[in-house]
C-alpha cells in the first residue's frame, strides 16, 4: 500500500491534467453537435430537398471519394448527421480522444519499470523489502483506480456539455442571412414541338419553397425526439473506453519489463499503436484488406455501437466472407489484453536480470 499510495501521489498532477481535457472536448464537442445539427443540417436537408433527394444521398456524395476517410473514423454507417445521438457520439472515437488515451497508456506503463531503470532508481527501490512481483501488481492497482476516473471525467464532460447546449433549436431558415441561403433554383422544362424547342423557367423559385415545406413537415415532437441527447446513455460506451486504456498500458507494461530505456519503449509502444490504427482505418475502407482488421485491438473498440444499438459483440466477419463466424464480446478482448499484458510483465520481469545504472 505504501509503493501505492507513492505511485498515486506521482501520477495526480497528470492525471488531473487528462482528466481536464477529456472533459473540456466533450464540452467543446456538445457545442459543435448543437452548430451542425441547428444549422448544418437544416441547410443540407434544404439542399437535398431542392435538388429532389433525401439526406442519405447528399451524404453519400459528401463522403464519396477521400470523404471515405473521414465517414470511417467517425463511425461509418453507423451515424447520421441528423440525430443528435449520433453525432454526439463521435466525440468518444475521435482521434483526439484515441490519441489521449493511448498516450495516457503508453506513457505512464513505460515507465513504470523501464522508466525507473533508466533513471538508476530500481536498484533503490528493490532494495527495500518490495518484491517484484508486488512492484507490478502495484501498477496494476494504480490502473484500476485511475482508468474508472478518467472515463468518469469523459462523462462529466458529456453531461455538463449536453446540459450547457440543451435544448437543441432549429435555426429558423427565415432567420438566416442571405449569403447563407443558396439561390432560387430554376428548374427548366424543355419541350420539342417539331423542330422547335420550348423552355418553362421556374423564376419564383417555386421548388425552393418545396423544399422549405418538406423541412417544415417534420412533426415538433419528432424533431425533439431526433435531436434529443440522453447523457445516461453514454455510461455503457465508458466500459469500452476503460477497456481499451487498459489493453494499451498492459501491453506497454510488457515492453517495459523487457526494456531498458523509456523513450525506447514509447517508440516501439506508438509504433505498435499506429500501424494498429491503420490497419484497422485501412481495412475498413478497402474490403480486401478487412481481414486484417481483428488483428487490430481498434478493432473491438466500438463504444458507438454499445452506446446506440447495445450490442456489445464483434461476429468476426471480415474471417467468413462478409457473414457473422462468432460473437466475441469487445470488453473481453480489450480487458483480456491488458491482463495478459500484466500477465507477461510479472512473469518476464521476475526472471530477468537488471542492468548496472550508467
Amino acid at each position: 500500500m505504501t509503493l501505492f499510495r507513492k505511485l498515486l501521489r506521482d501520477y495526480r498532477v497528470s492525471l488531473l491534467v487528462v482528466m481536464f481535457l477529456l472533459g473540456a472536448f466533450q464540452c467543446l464537442w456538445a457545442k459543435i453537435c448543437e452548430r451542425i445539427l441547428g444549422t448544418l443540417t437544416p441547410l443540407l436537408s434544404r439542399l437535398s430537398a431542392a435538388a429532389q433527394m433525401n439526406l442519405d444521398d447528399v451524404e453519400d456524395i459528401i463522403f464519396e471519394g477521400p470523404g471515405k476517410v473521414i465517414r470511417t473514423l467517425i463511425g461509418g454507417e453507423l451515424i447520421t448527421l441528423d440525430r443528435g445521438m449520433d453525432i454526439m457520439t463521435i466525440g468518444y472515437v475521435h482521434p483526439l480522444m484515441l490519441t489521449l488515451f493511448c498516450i495516457w497508456g503508453i506513457g505512464r506503463a513505460a515507465g513504470a519499470i523501464a522508466g525507473e531503470i533508466d533513471r538508476g532508481t530500481m536498484e533503490l527501490l528493490l532494495a527495500q523489502p518490495v518484491s517484484r512481483s508486488r512492484l507490478v501488481l502495484a501498477h496494476l492497482g494504480v490502473d484500476c483506480v485511475i482508468i474508472p476516473a478518467l472515463c468518469l471525467s469523459l462523462w462529466a464532460g458529456t453531461w455538463i456539455g449536453v446540459w450547457m447546449v440543451s435544448p437543441i433549436q432549429v435555426r429558423d431558415l427565415k432567420s438566416l442571412p442571405e449569403r447563407d441561403v443558396p439561390a432560387p433554383v430554376n428548374y427548366v422544362d424543355v419541350f420539342t414541338l417539331g423542330r422547335f424547342k420550348l423552355s418553362v423557367d421556374d423564376p419564383k423559385g417555386l421548388l425552393k419553397d418545396a423544399a422549405k415545406r418538406a423541412l417544415e413537415r417534420e412533426p415538433k415532437e419528432q424533431q425533439e425526439e431526433r435531436l434529443r441527447i440522453d447523457p445516461a446513455r453514454f455510461g455503457p460506451g465508458l466500459v469500452l473506453v476503460g477497456g481499451m486504456v487498459f489493453a494499451v498500458s498492459g501491453a506497454t507494461m510488457w515492453l517495459s519489463a523487457l526494456g531498458r530505456y523509456r523513450w525506447r519503449v514509447v517508440g516501439i509502444a506508438v509504433l505498435v499503436a499506429l500501424v494498429q490504427f491503420i490497419v484497422n482505418l485501412v481495412g475498413q475502407m478497402w474490403d480486401q484488406a478487412s481481414w486484417v482488421r481483428p488483428l487490430s485491438i481498434f478493432y473491438y473498440f466500438r463504444p458507438q455501437q454499445a452506446i446506440l444499438r447495445g450490442d456489445w459483440c464483434v461476429t468476426l466477419a471480415e474471417w467468413n466472407r462478409g457473414k457473422p463466424l462468432w460473437a466475441v464480446p469487445m470488453p473481453l478482448v480489450l480487458f483480456g489484453t491488458g491482463l495478459l499484458g500484466y500477465a507477461l510483465a510479472l512473469w518476464t520481469f521476475r526472471r530477468r536480470d537488471l542492468p548496472a545504472p550508467l
